[in-house]
C-alpha cells in the first residue's frame, strides 16, 4: 500500500492504486488524480464517477453496461471519457475498489 496526496487529501492506496478507504474521496480529489494520469475531467466525467460511487454505495453490480444505461453517457461514450480501460480507470478516479469483473 502507498500514500499519495490529492488536493491537500492524504489517500491510501491498494498496490493497484485504488483508494482503501472511499470516504475520504472528493471531486477535487478526483480531478487531481485524473490530470495525473493525463486525463481533464469533465462535468460529464463528474456525474459518470458519482453514478459509479452510488451504484458502490448500494452494493449494486458494477459493469460497463449498467453505466452504459445510466442516462449521463451511451457505452460508446465512456469509452470515449475514459480511452484505454475505461471501467478500471473511472473506478480508480471515484475512488472505489477495483470491480470483480476487472483484470
Amino acid at each position: 500500500m502507498a500514500q499519495q496526496t490529492y488536493a491537500g487529501v492524504a489517500v491510501e492506496l491498494s498496490d493497484e492504486g485504488y483508494f482503501t478507504d472511499s470516504s475520504v474521496w472528493t471531486k477535487e480529489v478526483a480531478i487531481e488524480m485524473a490530470k495525473e494520469d493525463g486525463l481533464e475531467l469533465t462535468d460529464t466525467h463528474i456525474a459518470v464517477l458519482e453514478f459509479i460511487r452510488e451504484k458502490i454505495a448500494k452494493e449494486e453490480n458494477l459493469t460497463i453496461r449498467s453505466i452504459g444505461k445510466s442516462g449521463i453517457v451511451d457505452i460508446k461514450s465512456f469509452y470515449k471519457l475514459f480511452p484505454g480501460a475505461p471501467l478500471k480507470r473511472a473506478t480508480k478516479f471515484a475512488g472505489v475498489a477495483k470491480p470483480a469483473s476487472c483484470i
